[in-house]
């Protein structure tokens, strides 16, 4: 009997800027379509998904705004960076995403992407836009907690 595979995930880069825009309702996996120049790309972690958003079109969903730099080796097989690139899920899953999307005002936004074994996948998030009072108060939550970690940290020198 075979032993169970494990996953090796790799992850090529994350989208920080959307835990700070967005608030996460439920994040799933995609695959993602690519030119074989695109992947040697991603292996040198030559991608940016900072201002990227993924959209529903023809019952299809895409990813607009992620930016693979060209392969330097690729010559005339490179494509355009900020092209749109189909991402792959079951037709299901993108048309329930489709009547969340339209029915309650939420956004699809790339989180990360990574390599699962040799193949390259997205988590996409479901995502409910902050306001700019909930960024403060994410941002004050967040200094609170550092203060208290150091104070800690401090008052566990003095003891020790």
């Amino acid at each position: 009997m075979a032993a169970p595979k494990k996953e090796n995930t790799k992850t090529i880069a994350s989208n920080r800027k959307a835990f700070h825009d967005y608030f996460v309702e439920e994040s799933m996996e995609a695959g993602i379509e690519l030119a074989g120049t695109e992947v040697k790309s991603l292996r040198q972690g030559a991608v940016n998904l900072k201002d990227s958003w993924c959209q529903i079109e023809n019952g299809e969903m895409y990813i607009h705004g992620m930016h693979i730099s060209p392969y330097e080796k690729g010559n005339i097989f490179n494509r355009a960076p900020m092209r749109e690139r189909r991402l792959l899920m079951h037709k299901k899953e993108i048309l329930r995403l489709f009547g969340l999307v339209k029915q309650q005002g939420l956004t699809l936004i790339p989180l990360s992407l990574y390599f699962k074994g040799s193949l390259v996948k997205v988590q996409v998030g479901l995502c409910r836009g902050k306001k700019l009072f909930d960024k403060r108060e994410d941002a004050a939550r967040r200094d609170m907690k550092r203060d208290a970690d150091r104070a800690l940290k401090e008052r566990n020198a003095y003891n020790g």
